[in-house]
């Protein structure tokens, strides 16, 4: 096949193709920047992330083109690289965590946000309803009214003899100060006393949990927090020198080593991050897709880690439990 015959050939075939196929393989790979707090193990989000594009046929680098530069590593960070960001031009931001939505979303109005966050987006003021978000972010919630109840109720049942809890969460995330209240109250419905355990930054992890006096405190309830998520292998190894009964917020911290958890499975929240950025990509609005909220909370015991720290684990809560980690 000589040359001219062969582009006769080719024109032929772009002609008769359609013409979304024509606009994808001309069209530059879409720039999709991540937005949250992370420390060197974000690749596992990453990776999750990527493997589930994949899945609806976008691959890097040809289709996508995913950003991590903005990625910070604590709270008071945030704002600044969501002004940086909100300059650049990318098409979509992936944000994870209230405190970082939120950020986002002031920042910018015009760029199609999904959002994974623990807290309602409707009180944080990013969205007008979970049906119809009405602005330019959308995505999953983790949100649960009683979550943090059902938390501290299977706390309770590894330590029957519970009055006191340290609760251990992120004193700079605005989510998480008016989430810590919330639990107070929860623990004072119970008449259980609340110990606040306050931690600012990654590197002030294992100072706050030694400051936990022995007999200061019966059991620890560790707070949902993206800067915990990103750090959790220290924060679980500091708890653990604590040798006291404690629960996390979701089952990727029992994997590390964690005692006991109750909630969702953030990692499973990039996957249905997925699925809204396929359609945006599409064409669809941020402000037309309903937000999804998870419905789906597992307990996970790790009864290696029980025993490690001998801690006896009612056959009661093994039963009960989704997944027990030996």
């Amino acid at each position: 096949m000589n040359h001219s015959t062969h582009r006769r050939l080719v024109l032929l075939a772009l002609a008769l193709a359609p013409a979304a196929s024509i606009a994808q393989v001309r069209r530059r790979p879409a720039q999709i920047a991540v937005f949250w707090i992370a420390s060197d193990g974000q690749e596992k989000n990453l990776g999750v992330l990527r493997e589930a594009l994949r899945t609806y046929g976008y691959a890097e680098p040809g289709d996508i083109q995913i950003i991590a530069r903005h990625v910070v590593s604590s709270y008071d960070r945030l704002p600044e690289a969501a002004a940086q960001l909100a300059t650049e031009k990318v098409d979509l931001i992936v944000s994870y965590g209230a405190t970082a939505t939120v950020a986002v979303v002031k920042a910018t109005s015009g760029i199609p946000i999904v959002m994974i966050t623990g807290t309602d987006p409707v009180k944080l003021g990013v969205a007008d309803s979970l049906s119809k978000p009405g602005r330019n972010a959308t995505g999953l919630t983790f949100m649960s009214a009683d979550i943090r109840g059902k938390r501290l109720e299977v706390l309770r049942e590894l330590a029957p003899t519970m009055r006191r809890v340290g609760a251990v969460y992120a004193s700079e995330s605005p989510s998480e100060v008016a989430g810590i209240k919330g639990f107070e109250a929860i623990a004072a419905a119970l008449r259980i006393d609340v110990q606040r355990v306050e931690i600012r930054t990654p590197d002030e992890i294992d100072a706050a949990l030694a400051r936990v006096a022995p007999g200061a405190v019966d059991a620890l309830h560790v707070n949902t927090s993206t800067m915990f998520f990103a750090n959790r292998d220290k924060l679980v190894g500091a708890v653990a020198k604590t040798r006291l009964p404690a629960t996390f917020g979701s089952r990727e911290y029992a994997e590390a080593g964690g005692l006991m958890s109750y909630g969702p499975n953030v990692l499973d929240g990039f996957r249905v991050a997925a699925g809204y950025i396929d359609k945006i990509l599409r064409g669809a609005k941020a402000s037309d897709i309903p937000i999804q909220q998870a419905t789906k909370f597992e307990l996970v015991i790790n009864a290696k880690s029980a025993r490690t720290v001998g801690i006896a684990v009612p056959a009661s809560l093994l039963a009960r439990a989704d997944e027990v980690l030996q």
